[in-house]
């Protein structure tokens, strides 16, 4: 059985590309090795010879064309995240390359028996929280002034009290950003068109992904790799907000696990799932774990910075997916370690956030709370 991998040359791409080939699957990769993943237009070493591999944009039409021809089934792993304000670009590459995929596979009777796609938690907005009174809410996008005032936590909708977030199902979704909503049209483009025309279709939202091979250049994402560059640099983890905003992590390991069984159970079609960690904590802890894994004594520093747009808290409810049978089976400090160990094995590792900082700033995706002082924490 062949399996199309689009992306297959980055981050989760190439991990479920290795899993691929190790349970006896024909691999054809379809990644077009570009900014802001991979910085110098190569293929990574890291792709094995044993998979086929084409350059090709998920834009292009003929790319996907050829990429389709002669495979079983597509693992749609391209998407475009960053932190720039170029916003028709997320539609183009998450949204209408997956538009693309369904109809070439139509138009041409192409006979893939399967596509699964990764989405993401992102596209939950600020999730699932709980009110002592009026029970489980969604809270709206937190508004500028709310942020400028340094007023973190978002309020109960109805009474306008303090809420606590808890770990949030495939329910409802509430995307408040160009990534967000690009991930979300295409859950709503692949679930529909592969019922409509009877193509067996599973989408996956992951939680953050951390583990080896995650670009040190796309610096929007990735708290592992910006932390852990930060700390191999000798600086500060930066943590915006107050630093206590609360994730899960997953590994990229079990991300690829996970791939897998949506590509093989069949009790999976036409559903999304959450990809998650068993583990929550905070930015701050999250600061604190990577400095012990590095052997590093210094203190993140809480500036009073904040990305408006950014989730407050979001953890995924898993279970779901463990009903199918998977469990995560990384712990966050076993994730940390062993992307310290790529990381240091890497050369001419620098600080490339401190670098996406300042355009960031610039274009006004980073702000400054009025009254906010540089704190260290320690």
């Amino acid at each position: 059985m062949k399996i199309l991998v689009t992306g297959g040359a980055g981050f989760i791409g190439s991990h479920t590309v290795d899993l691929l080939l190790a349970n006896g699957y024909q691999v054809r990769i379809l990644d077009s090795l570009t900014p802001p993943v991979h910085q110098d237009g190569l293929l990574p070493s890291y792709v094995p010879p044993d998979a086929e591999f084409m350059r090709g944009d998920m834009r292009n039409r003929d790319d996907v064309d050829r990429a389709l021809q002669g495979v079983d089934a597509v693992i749609h792993l391209a998407a475009y995240q960053d932190y720039l304000t170029d916003f028709s670009k997320f539609f183009h590459v998450n949204t209408v390359g997956t538009a693309l995929i369904f109809e070439l596979i139509v138009e041409k009777q192409y006979p893939v028996q399967k596509v699964v796609f990764a989405s993401s938690q992102a596209t939950y907005g600020e999730a699932k929280y709980l009110c002592p009174e009026h029970g489980a809410q969604y809270p709206e996008l937190r508004s500028e002034e709310q942020l400028l005032a340094r007023d973190w936590e978002p309020c109960c909708p109805v009474c306008g009290g303090s809420i606590a977030s808890v770990r949030t199902d495939e329910a409802v979704v509430k995307p408040h950003n160009q990534y967000a909503m690009s991930k979300y049209t295409q859950e709503m483009i692949a679930l529909n068109l592969g019922k409509r025309y009877g193509i067996p279709t599973v989408g996956l939202r992951y939680s953050i992904t951390q583990g080896p091979r995650q670009s040190f250049s796309n610096a929007y994402s990735g708290i592992c790799r910006i932390f852990t560059l930060r700390l191999m640099n000798d600086r500060a983890p930066i943590a915006y907000e107050d630093g206590q905003q609360l994730r899960d992590y997953v590994y990229v390991g079990d991300v690829a696990r996970a791939n897998l069984l949506a590509l093989e159970d069949q009790r999976a079609n036409y559903q999304v799932f959450n990809v998650g960690g068993r583990e929550v904590v905070s930015v701050l802890e999250y600061a604190y774990l990577v400095a012990d894994v590095l052997g590093k004594r210094i203190d993140p520093v809480v500036p009073g910075e904040f990305r408006f747009g950014d989730t407050r808290h979001v953890m995924s409810d898993i279970t779901k997916l463990q009903s199918l049978g998977w469990e995560p089976t990384t712990s966050l400090r076993e994730i940390v370690t062993d992307y310290a160990a790529w990381a240091e094995a890497q050369p001419n590792v620098r600080d490339y956030y401190a670098e996406a900082e300042v355009v960031m700033k610039q274009r006004g995706t980073v702000r400054m709370a009025p009254g906010a002082k540089l704190s260290t924490v320690g």
